[in-house]
């Protein structure tokens, strides 16, 4: 599931069976390192994605959480947090994080979902046979991780 209005209507009717949330953690600048962060945003988003498209039925992809790369991260983690008490009180079992920003590992214990960081790898001059084999590896992952969760 996305959201979109046609998931929506889906989910209104199977949410039962819908359990897992799933958060791409999306850093942002405009200054140095503008395009590293935009990269490894490109890529956390595709691997999300076709985790998405793997798990339809069971996972439900939110958008980005999106924070600029010098905020503080004491205010990122208690609004990442209401948006985790959100969703489990709303009927989410897991939530699972997914970033390239290695920042992020520092304050994993004090987030209320679990979290995979994926390496930040640029994609914007490699094959496109490449690219896919290697979003494919990064969510053959993922997926195993949200195995591992769930039992």
């Amino acid at each position: 599931m996305k959201w979109i209005a046609a998931d929506m209507e889906i989910y209104a009717k199977e949410k039962n069976y819908i359990d897992t949330a799933l958060i791409s953690l999306i850093p942002i600048t405009i200054a140095d390192g503008a395009k590293a962060a935009a990269s490894g945003g490109e890529f956390v988003q595709l691997v999300v994605q076709e985790a998405e498209r793997q798990l339809k039925g069971r996972v439900f992809l939110f958008p980005p959480f999106a924070y600029f790369v010098n905020e503080q991260r004491e205010g990122l983690v208690q609004r990442l947090g209401h948006w985790t008490r959100k969703l489990m009180e709303d009927g989410m079992k897991h939530v699972f994080y997914v970033t390239c920003d290695h920042a992020w590992k520092e304050y994993e214990t004090q987030l209320s979902g679990k979290l995979w960081i994926v390496p930040a790898v640029p994609l914007e001059n490699m094959d496109e046979s490449y690219k896919h084999e290697i979003v494919r590896e990064q969510t053959a992952r993922l997926l195993n991780f949200f195995i591992s969760q769930w039992s």
